[in-house]
């Protein structure tokens, strides 16, 4: 193991918008990275943004939903090695209650959104999804990914 002080790692946050043992999932498209696969309402934390705020925005940004932050929980922590060597801290957040339907707001980068059974996810989820919707629902508050 190395001594050197390791200083880059990503932050990234995902929202579990479930209702009636169904979560809702995106399918990526024409973003260069996992087209095709489904995922989560999602983003990357931008400077000076808290987790609860990033969160807040992307489910703006990608669904047309508004959250309240005093409504929102963490129900999942990855830490996680992508295949192309990054590594990530991902946050998996989740709440009850939220205004507006949500819909595809961003066409240029998503094809679907579609409520799936938390036990029957779609083949075609991506990995690191499968395994913290996975995680939740069987109350694992953290995991790890890619270091095997």
């Amino acid at each position: 193991m190395s001594s050197e002080k390791f200083t880059l790692l990503h932050a990234a946050v995902y929202f579990m918008l479930i209702k009636d043992g169904k979560i809702l999932l995106v399918r990526r498209f024409n973003t260069g990275w996992q087209d095709g696969k489904y995922s989560l309402i999602a983003g990357h934390l931008e400077r000076n943004e808290t987790v609860k705020q990033a969160m807040i925005r992307e489910a703006k940004e990608e669904a047309g939903i508004n959250l309240n932050p005093k409504d929102l929980h963490i129900v999942h922590t990855m830490h996680r090695k992508s295949k192309d060597d990054l590594e990530y801290i991902d946050f998996f957040l989740s709440c009850d209650t939220w205004q507006g339907k949500p819909r595809i707001t961003e066409h240029d980068k998503c094809d679907d959104m579609q409520w799936f059974s938390l036990k029957n996810l779609p083949e075609d989820t991506l990995r690191h999804i499968r395994k913290a919707i996975e995680s939740y629902s069987n109350k694992i508050s953290f995991s790890e990914l890619g270091f095997e």
